[in-house]
């Protein structure tokens, strides 16, 4: 059986997080679904004034977005809710004010370290902190700031391998190098959070290509309080996106995923389709940048806007934008709900750890 942990005081009874997807991904449906069956909901933030129009401009329109995707939220769950937000994003400090102030539970931050991330805090603000990194290093350099700063330690750290959907925190020579493996990243990692454990418990979270209560067991039984999974809740009734787009992985074959170039500059991992393959034959250029949602994105040299690809896929134009994922979207065959999987995680881990006793 799957034990709780707690992060800070909250207790979280289902030890899984659903990683923030965007463009319009995971919003306040996916999130709250896995919220009410103990897990981590995640609303991600990004690209959400695409999806909020008439409040002003983008950016005060992604302030809108998250409040009412919180609001909703809370409306349908008493469960554990989340928000990340990119650090690469231009409005990075507004939505994590809006994260504190609408109340979030906890915010993911990863796409680049987040170094500053406890300045935002409130007096009164009870929202968890949470870094994303891909290196022990990263971890320590977040852990020293925090503390040498603000005397705050994350409230718990989740580490991707190099096997997560999306945008990865390796070079591209790293990402089917085993020494960057999740395996060997995750120990290094708790390794960093140990040493703080006199001043602070902080959960080590697993990320990245992790599918089955098979991994789930593994990686807990490596030290890691519990895992994020992304990928497999896309092809979900209560998934945000379009069915066309959750159909993409439905007929995405192990062949289909690639290695991509974001205009964030990081790799990311994608399935193949007409928009990437346009992308490598240099017809999706921009030719202007309407909103700048990324600070390191220079459009004159981007190979495609990432936020309309991301928010045109989202809503089912696949042949105007991609789907990113983990290493394991060709497992996907059907369309189930969040219940379902989260029931045959639990099946899978209990018979591994029976079979392991």
């Amino acid at each position: 059986m799957m034990k709780s942990f707690f992060i800070g005081d909250k207790e979280i009874c289902l030890p899984l997080v659903q990683g923030g997807m965007g463009v319009g991904i995971s919003l306040s449906g996916l999130a709250s679904a896995v919220a009410n069956e103990g897990g981590i909901g995640v609303i991600s933030c990004a690209g959400l004034g695409l999806l909020y129009k008439g409040h002003g401009n983008f950016f005060q329109n992604c302030i809108w977005g998250l409040k009412e995707e919180l609001r909703l939220a809370k409306e349908k769950t008493k469960g554990v809710i989340g928000v990340n937000i990119m650090v690469a994003l231009t409005n990075f400090a507004d939505m994590v004010r809006t994260a504190i102030a609408g109340k979030a539970d906890l915010i993911f931050a990863g796409a680049g370290l987040p170094l500053d991330l406890p300045s935002y805090q409130t007096p009164e603000s009870k929202t968890k902190l949470v870094p994303i990194v891909s290196s022990a290093r990263a971890a320590k350099v977040i852990c020293e700031r925090w503390y040498n700063s603000y005397q705050y330690l994350p409230d718990a750290i989740v580490v991707e391998g190099p096997k997560a959907g999306g945008h990865l925190g390796f070079k591209k020579e790293q990402i089917f190098d085993e020494s960057f493996s999740l395996e060997n990243i995750l120990p290094e990692v708790i390794k960093v959070a140990q040493r703080y454990k006199e001043k602070k418990n902080i959960p080590v979270i697993a990320a990245g290509g992790i599918s089955s209560g098979e991994d789930i067991y593994r990686f807990m039984k490596m030290g890691a309080s519990g895992v994020q999974m992304g990928t497999l809740f896309i092809t979900t009734t209560e998934c945000d996106a379009a069915e066309n787009f959750k159909q993409t992985y439905i007929n995405a074959r192990k062949e289909d995923i690639q290695i991509i170039n974001s205009p964030v500059g990081m790799p990311g991992r994608a399935i193949k389709g007409d928009f990437l393959r346009r992308v490598e034959a240099g017809l999706e250029v921009p030719d202007n940048c309407f909103v700048h949602c990324i600070k390191s994105c220079d459009y004159k040299n981007s190979p495609y806007c990432i936020i309309k690809a991301l928010y045109n896929a989202a809503r089912g134009n696949m042949d105007k934008g991609f789907a990113f994922t983990g290493v394991n979207a060709p497992l996907a065959k059907k369309i189930s709900s969040v219940k379902e999987i989260i029931t045959r995680l639990k099946q899978e881990f209990d018979f591994t750890q029976k079979a392991d006793s």
